[in-house]
C-alpha cells in the first residue's frame, strides 16, 4: 500500500533550533581549526582530514533528525525510528570524534585541568558505558518513548542524550587525544562485549514481544504491507543487526591493530 501522505514523508526539517544549532556548531569548529588554530596550538597545520570527518558527522546528524526519515519514524514505522537512533548512536558521534584534532584537545586539557578532570570522569569506560546503556534503554520504555514522540522538546532531548552518551561511549575506543587516550586494546574488546550484553534485554523485548508496546505505531496508518507487531519486531532486528555489525567491525579493527603491535 502506498503512502497517502506524501507531503509528510518528503518533509525536510528547517527549524531554526536544528539548522541554526548545526550551523553555529560548524562555525565554532571552523574558527577553532582556522583563524584561532595558531593561538591554540602554534605550528599545527590545518587538520584537513579531521575537517572532512567533522563535515560527515554534521551531515549524518542532519540526515538522521532533519530528513524525511524523522517523519517516517515519528508517525508511521518503528523500524525507521530505530534506523534513526542507530545513526545517532553509531555514526554521527564517531565521525565527529574523528573530526576533533587530538592536538587541539590536548592543548585544552593542558590549559584547563578542570575540564580534563571532568572529561576524564565522563569518558571513563565504566561511566560512559553505563550512561550509554541506561539512556538507550530508558528511552525505549513505553511511557518515555511515547512521551518523547508526542512532545517535540522532549524528543529533541531524547536524541541529544543518545548522541552525547554515544560520543562519550566512543571516546575510550576512538579518542585522538594523548592527554585522554583510548584504553588498551584488551580492555577495549571487553568494553565492546559488555556494551553488547547490556543492550541485549531491549533487543529481546522488542523482537520477541507478543504485543505492540507503543500506541503510536499500533494506531498508525499502514503505509506499507506490515502489521504493527511485525514493524516492532523489525525494529528490534534492525537494532540487533546494527549492533552486531558495529561491534564485530570494531572488534576486528581492534584485534588487527593489536596484532600488528605484538
Amino acid at each position: 500500500m502506498l503512502d497517502s501522505s506524501p507531503v509528510t514523508l518528503l518533509h525536510w526539517h528547517t527549524e531554526p533550533a536544528l539548522v541554526g544549532g548545526l550551523l553555529f556548531f560548524a562555525w565554532c569548529y571552523a574558527l577553532i581549526v582556522g583563524p584561532f588554530r595558531e593561538q591554540i596550538a602554534p605550528g599545527m597545520p590545518f587538520p584537513k582530514k579531521q575537517a572532512w570527518w567533522f563535515v560527515a558527522g554534521i551531515i549524518s546528524f542532519y540526515l538522521a533528525v532533519g530528513s524525511p526519515l524523522d517523519a517516517l519514524g515519528e508517525n508511521y514505522l518503528f523500524f525507521a525510528h530505530m534506523i534513526q537512533h542507530n545513526i545517532l548512536m553509531y555514526i554521527s558521534p564517531l565521525f565527529l570524534l574523528f573530526g576533533l584534532p587530538g592536538q587541539l584537545c590536548d592543548e585544552l586539557f593542558i590549559r584547563r585541568p578542570d575540564i580534563k578532570s571532568l572529561c576524564s570522569l565522563l569518558f571513563h569506560p565504566i561511566v560512559a558505558g553505563l550512561g550509554f546503556t541506561l539512556v538507550f534503554s530508558f528511552w525505549h520504555f513505553g511511557t518515555f518513548y511515547e512521551a518523547a514522540i508526542q512532545n517535540k522538546t522532549l524528543h529533541m532531548a531524547e536524541h541529544l542524550s543518545m548522541f552525547l552518551t554515544s560520543f562519550a561511549m566512543w571516546w575510550p575506543i576512538a579518542s585522538q587525544s594523548k592527554q585522554l587516550p583510548p584504553i588498551r586494546y584488551g580492555p577495549q574488546m571487553l568494553f565492546i562485549l559488555a556494551l553488547m550484553l547490556g543492550q541485549t534485554p531491549i533487543f529481546a523485548v522488542l523482537t520477541f514481544s507478543k504485543e505492540v508496546l507503543y500506541d503510536t505505531y499500533f494506531y498508525a496508518e499502514r503505509i506499507i504491507e506490515i502489521t504493527p507487531l511485525e514493524d516492532q519486531r523489525s525494529g528490534g532486528v534492525v537494532m540487533k543487526i546494527a549492533n552486531l555489525i558495529v561491534s564485530v567491525s570494531v572488534l576486528g579493527s581492534i584485534f588487527f591493530r593489536w596484532s600488528k603491535e605484538r
